[in-house]
């Protein structure tokens, strides 16, 4: 689709830095709506790795020490600067007042704060992080809003009473990069042999950038209570940028050190499927996961929590196990060695490899711009 106005589009980002999910999005959303005519800014606090060609880039000078001072400040500019340039309209991927359209990635703050003790609603950061949201939500507001799962939907029409012809659910978009090509078993065979890990061992991967919430941790138990001659054949592939020192001592300490292995931010995961086994990404907080449903595409099973907002595609697909909650470290324990000696691998494979052809995993930066465009005219 391409219109015959070029529009002029505000983009908005507190901080963007590669591999992240959102900002994945971000710069495919901004790729989108620029092969499509329109002029693009993005404002940003600060930019990591490379600049897309098209792309203006605009760092604002924000004030405050802590964060959230630090987001509010960024608010107030980039609503002087739109206010200046007479944009079409003004996209958000991170919450803040004036936005014609949002990009929900984040789960909901007032929603986490309601699992905290009362002391925090007292705080700055309570305070300022509250406004932002209630400004994209609140009943009063105009701004439509990009829902990336139903998991949240009703919490915020409930709680801000968020008129529910303003959410438009986008479908997961990942790359088709992830798709396995006609030589994936030789591709996976190389990327092992590049590892140094034999093809006799069974490769668990994860792939995050916040070891904490992501279940690092959890993995890292899971593994350490498998019987000695399944961890003997087993590796933990650690992927994504985050300090793994706690995490190598925990390993240390429950004795599986020499199974674990962190190999940093990578621009390969499509190949790191290709020789993986198993997916797992046991996360406690994830609005989405968007690596579980790359891992179905290259037929990978997964191994999840139902936490994770694409976590009903492993379930519907029959491809692999979701632990439910209140988490507990047992039934992961359980869950993990009954894949790894499992006969239905094959099974969990030809599932996610036949849910993926029949299920539109694609077309998120394409359904967002279409609304994008709507909104802006």
């Amino acid at each position: 689709m391409k219109m015959n106005k070029q529009l002029k589009l505000a983009f908005c980002l507190f901080k963007y830095f590669p591999f992240g999910g959102l900002q994945v999005n971000f710069i495919n959303i901004a790729k989108e709506c620029m092969a499509r005519g329109h002029k693009v800014v993005a404002y940003t606090i600060s930019w990591e790795g490379e600049k897309p060609e098209g792309l203006e880039i605009v760092l604002l000078p924000v004030s405050g020490v802590t964060n959230h001072a630090r987001y509010r400040s960024f608010s107030k500019l980039v609503h002087d600067h739109v206010q200046r340039e007479n944009y079409d309209a003004l996209v958000g991927f991170n919450k803040m007042p004036g936005l014609d359209v949002y990009y929900g990635a984040d789960v909901s703050y007032a929603a986490k704060m309601m699992e905290r003790s009362r002391f925090h609603r007292y705080t700055g950061r309570f305070r300022t992080l509250m406004a932002l949201e209630r400004a994209v939500f609140d009943k009063g507001s105009r701004t439509e809003i990009l829902l990336l799962t139903e998991k949240e939907k009703h919490f915020y029409m409930d709680y801000y009473e968020t008129g529910g012809h303003r959410f438009h659910l986008m479908p997961p978009g990942i790359s088709r990069t992830c798709l396995p090509p006609a030589d994936a078993d030789k591709i996976g065979a190389g990327k092992r042999e590049e590892l140094s890990i034999g093809q006799d061992k069974t490769v668990l991967l994860m792939v995050c950038t916040n070891f904490k919430i992501k279940g690092v941790a959890r993995a890292i138990r899971a593994m350490s209570a498998l019987p000695p001659e399944i961890l003997r054949k087993t590796e933990l592939l650690v992927v994504g940028k985050d300090n793994p020192r706690q995490y190598s001592r925990l390993a240390k300490q429950l004795k599986v050190l020499e199974q674990v292995r962190f190999i940093g931010a990578r621009s390969d995961v499509p190949q790191l499927l290709m020789a993986a086994d198993f997916l797992i990404h046991p996360a406690s907080i994830e609005n989405t996961g968007t690596v579980i449903v790359e891992a179905m595409a290259a037929n990978v099973p997964v191994l999840t929590t139902d936490i994770c907002g694409y976590s009903f595609h492993v379930t519907r697909a029959d491809g692999g196990k979701v632990v439910g909650s209140p988490f507990n470290q047992e039934e992961l324990n359980s869950a993990l060695h009954s894949m790894l000696t499992s006969n239905l691998r094959n099974t969990w494979r030809a599932n996610c490899k036949n849910y993926i052809e029949q299920t539109d995993i694609f077309s998120r930066s394409q359904k967002a711009s279409d609304i994008i465009e709507k909104v802006a005219i």
